[in-house]
């Protein structure tokens, strides 16, 4: 690949909290080793369950320990205003500057979701309760979110999120670079300027990555379908694709200047680092 002297984008990083022990340990050694791309943050996800929260609690807190900056994602999904403000307050107390701010999923059978209808109530929130504490980071779909009823529909969610007071976006994954840079000159005709960092999604598991872009609306091209379907269970070899795919894609977002990128690592290093090789990114 060429290997250009322009600057690489600030990167960033997203986990799961474990939910073992050992899963724990093993994300140890992922961190350590992705802290080679010294990223500018690594974020958290949010389960809607008890227990998970504790995980996404204990894991920002070992980031932030290891002298990294931990981000928490929080959904709002059936939260009321104390609990949201118990566990924001508990977050900057930790030391948390920055959160992902989302709705969440709501739970099968839910009719509302408490409180909070949509994040931009979460981010009004944060905002009115937290002055100046947190750098809220909220979602952006550039295919469209799957329970968006139009394009536009979805676009004006986005934009009522910025007006809300949102600091910066984080796509959802997507492997067509003209899909994000359509949707980030849509946003911009709404006076929107706020950072739009795309968020991609390494590709290394061919039955995994297709059962997730179902559920999440991310749109997989039907070439990049095919060639997965004709490797079959060649792990390396879909290894060797994804990689090469992935790196080609950051190789547009950044000749388009992206203003950084995010990894979905699903707790592994492998691929992102390959990628960042493959770049000249380390």
């Amino acid at each position: 690949m060429t290997h250009h002297t322009r600057t690489r984008p600030a990167l960033s990083v997203e986990f799961f909290p474990p939910k073992t022990p050992q899963g724990a340990e093993r994300l140890r050694v992922v961190r350590h080793e992705l802290y080679a791309l010294k990223p500018e943050f690594c974020s958290v996800t949010f389960g809607a369950g008890g227990s998970t929260q504790e995980g996404t609690l204990n894991t920002v807190q070992e980031i932030i320990h290891e002298g990294h900056e931990g981000v928490a994602h929080y959904s709002c999904v059936g939260a009321t205003a104390a609990s949201a403000h118990a566990h924001l307050s508990r977050l900057a107390a930790m030391g948390v500057r920055r959160i992902v701010a989302l709705r969440g999923d709501l739970p099968s059978g839910f009719g509302s979701s408490g409180e909070f209808t949509y994040a931009k109530d979460l981010v009004a929130f944060a905002v009115r309760e937290f002055p100046g504490v947190f750098h809220i980071e909220v979602a952006a779909y550039p295919e469209t979110h799957p329970q968006a009823r139009t394009y536009q529909a979805d676009l004006k969610a986005f934009v009522d999120k910025v007006h809300a007071g949102a600091n910066s976006a984080i796509t959802q994954y997507f492997f067509s670079a003209q899909s994000y840079f359509r949707f980030v000159e849509d946003v911009s005709t709404h006076s929107v300027n706020i950072p739009i960092v795309p968020g991609l999604m390494p590709i290394t598991n061919s039955s995994q990555l297709l059962r997730f872009s179902d559920a999440c609306g991310a749109e997989v091209p039907r070439w990049i379908r095919q060639r997965l379907e004709s490797l079959g269970d060649d792990q390396a070899s879909i290894k060797a694709f994804g990689l090469d795919v992935m790196s080609r894609l950051c190789e547009e977002l950044q000749a388009g200047g992206v203003p950084g990128i995010h990894f979905y690592s699903l707790n592994h290093s492998e691929a992102i680092l390959g990628i960042c090789d493959n770049l000249g990114w380390r």
